[in-house]
């Protein structure tokens, strides 16, 4: 609202001709005057045009002040409209009654014209105060709405980034990260419910969780080009090199959450990288965690990312059927992976299956690349 008075609109509801005619002459060099001689065409006065404040006197046949003052507080669209009593009556009871049902004020008559101005220039100023601060809270809302959308951006920027860039080194990275993305999601999905799995209970936890699985094996850029595209199995010392990628991610991540803050999307990100080689039974690596101890992203990302190896083809094995891949994830409960998880697997298994038929490697997207 303009800090000009005149932009403002006052009703003055009163039954006797003499007050109305005082209060007009008043206001109306200042306000935009509406006038209304009892409660039922108060009423309709503020369906049609919304007042910024109404004089109102108590005393009108029919239905008094009060009665109407009720009837528009009920309404939400009226509840922060300012309403001044005009009376007679000077009675505590009565001036109980008119703030009980939601006016601001009260002035009894005869009034003094000066006081009865300086009431409605308070309350007109405190109206358009309200008004300025909810709109300021209006425009810093859409900023932080603004910066949140350029924040997930960024974070969806640097994600795919990243994971593009692991693609470079690992021709079996590319559709293999974002079908383990979609089966983290459903893993999630399946466990959402679950009171031992608060975690995902987190919105802003989960979309961290989806958006970082991309990453896990970002690490890979670290590993020698002898062994990452080595066309066979790996001998030992080569496995332990191999085996470093998980630091290796983990390590460049935590380098870059250093400079954004504890509060980073890539601490989640990190952890993915790190953990999704152990195991629950502790035999895993690179830190030989076990159970609830391996984070719940490192778990999640173990069966999605142990999955896809199984049923993708390799140029040292053939793909595993989605059966014969289920049956190994399931003989891995309680030792690989974390059991609870795999009961969510059992349950979404062919969600699984679907996924890896429709983001099936395009080069190898023949019928003999899943089997059925």
């Amino acid at each position: 609202m303009s800090s000009d008075k005149k932009q403002c609109t006052l009703l003055i509801s009163d039954d006797t001709d003499s007050n109305i005619d005082i209060l007009v002459e008043a206001f109306a060099e200042d306000y935009d005057v509406m006038v209304a001689t009892d409660g039922p065409s108060t009423l309709e006065a503020v369906e049609k045009v919304m007042p910024d404040l109404i004089l109102l006197d108590v005393m009108m046949p029919g239905m008094d002040g009060f009665e109407v003052c009720r009837r528009l507080k009920q309404e939400k669209r009226f509840q922060e409209l300012p309403i001044i009593f005009l009376t007679a009556m000077d009675q505590l009871a009565s001036k109980e009654e008119g703030f009980s049902a939601g006016g601001v004020d009260y002035v009894t008559k005869p009034f003094d014209i000066v006081e009865v101005k300086a009431r409605v220039q308070t309350h007109i100023s405190l109206l358009q105060a309200r008004r300025t601060l909810a709109n300021q809270n209006e425009i810093l809302e859409e900023k932080v709405r603004e910066r949140t959308e350029e924040l997930n951006r960024t974070q969806n920027v640097t994600i795919a980034s990243l994971a593009s860039l692991a693609e470079t080194r690992d021709n079996e990275t590319g559709w293999h990260i974002k079908r383990s993305r979609a089966y983290v999601e459903i893993l999630i999905e399946a466990l959402k419910g679950n009171p031992n799995f608060e975690e995902l209970r987190d919105r802003e936890t989960v979309e961290l969780i989806i958006k970082s699985a991309p990453l896990h094996d970002i690490g890979k850029i670290g590993v020698p080009d002898s062994i990452l595209l080595k066309p066979g199995p790996l001998t030992q010392e080569e496995f332990e090199e191999m085996k470093k990628h998980t630091i290796l991610g983990s390590e460049a991540l935590l380098v870059a959450e250093k400079e954004l803050g504890s509060s980073s999307f890539l601490r989640i990100a990190s952890q993915l990288c790190r953990s999704h080689h152990e195991k629950w039974n502790g035999e895993g690596y690179p830190d030989g965690l076990s159970g609830s101890h391996i984070p719940l992203p490192g778990r999640l990302m173990a069966v999605a990312d142990v999955y896809d190896a199984l049923i993708s083809s390799r140029v040292y094995k053939p793909p595993f059927s989605h059966e014969d891949a289920t049956a190994i994830i399931v003989e891995g409960k309680g030792t690989h992976f974390d059991p609870e998880i795999i009961d969510a697997y059992e349950n979404e298994h062919l969600k699984f299956k679907q996924i890896a038929t429709e983001l099936a490697d395009q080069e190898d997207s023949r019928p003999d690349v899943i089997r059925e």
